[in-house]
């Protein structure tokens, strides 16, 4: 038994042995800067993409309107309810256009994250039924709740919200939601036409739910290093 507790130690000593925040930070082409953690093999962006243009400087579209948002189908970009002031905590929301684009969003070095990379992550954390936990900003300075968080990871994952599309559905045009509960999180993994696979993390649970998004959703992108 004294055996068996031993290697459990031990194991949860590696995890966190693991987990650590670098020195390094990048910049975008914005000149924005992002810190970096290390989480495993892979190295993550602390915050969420704010670019506003390609890597190539290319400028990405900032679309307000309803309308714009929802026909858009090379690439854009928006604040959550149109709020500059929630740029700098949360970063923008992209749709996957922009996420796909072959401009490419991350900055160099750096890509957004295949499914499988997030499934990595995912599973070196535990799994679906708890990495979320580990993964979220511990406390309530921006979740409301906030459900098993204990940012174990050092990943800090923020509620930023989505801007949906759902018109046909709701007859209502991409309206913002679930700021403060919820965030999506997209990958560079292909679903359908324009449609990619996403990681949900939510207030009331640590899970992560692994759906597919994107299309005319605004959701937010963490980069993962080459």
């Amino acid at each position: 038994m004294k055996t068996i507790s031993l290697l459990v130690i031990s194991i949860y000593s590696i995890l966190v042995f693991q987990t650590k925040r670098t020195p390094d930070v990048v910049r975008d082409i914005d000149g924005n800067i992002y810190h970096t953690v290390i989480i495993g093999t892979q190295t993550w962006m602390l915050e969420n993409l704010q670019t506003t243009k390609y890597r190539d400087g290319t400028p990405i579209p900032v679309l307000k309107d309803k309308k714009l948002w929802i026909t858009d189908s090379i690439g854009a970009c928006c604040f959550y309810n149109n709020d500059t002031a929630n740029l700098k905590i949360y970063g923008l929301l992209y749709n996957a256009p922009a996420i796909l684009n072959s401009k490419k969003l991350a900055p160099k070095g750096w890509h957004i994250p295949s499914d499988k990379e997030w499934q990595t992550l995912i599973d070196y954390l535990g799994g679906e039924k708890v990495a979320g936990g580990k993964l979220k900003e511990k406390g309530n300075k921006h979740w409301k709740e906030n459900v098993n968080a204990t940012n174990q990871s050092g990943f800090t994952a923020l509620p930023a919200g989505f801007r949906d599309c759902f018109i046909q559905v709701t007859g209502k045009n991409s309206r913002y939601d679930w700021l403060g509960l919820r965030t999506l999180f997209a990958s560079s993994t292909v679903w359908g036409d324009k449609i990619i696979w996403v990681r949900d993390l939510q207030n009331v649970n640590g899970m992560v739910i692994r759906k597919h998004g994107g299309g005319c959703s605004g959701i937010s992108v963490r980069c993962i290093k080459d």
